[in-house]
């Protein structure tokens, strides 16, 4: 997993549903500056968050890992 790959994919698919980071965050039960940090590259989300991720942002698991 590249953090920066993976912080692009994030952004994007969450810009192509028109979600805010703010709106992301409150629905994966994290803060708006833990999506920002997983989108800058910063950071990974906890693992524990991955299936979460990929229902709210319409996306696989293995092209979020793959990213």
């Amino acid at each position: 997993m590249d953090a920066q790959k993976t912080g692009t994919l994030i952004a994007q698919a969450r810009r192509e549903r028109g979600l805010t980071q703010k709106e992301l965050a409150q629905r994966l039960f994290v803060t708006d500056s833990a999506v920002s940090k997983w989108e800058r590259g910063l950071a990974y989300p906890d693992i524990t968050l991955l299936q979460s991720i990929c229902q709210v942002l319409q996306c696989s698991e293995k092209e979020l890992l793959s990213a």
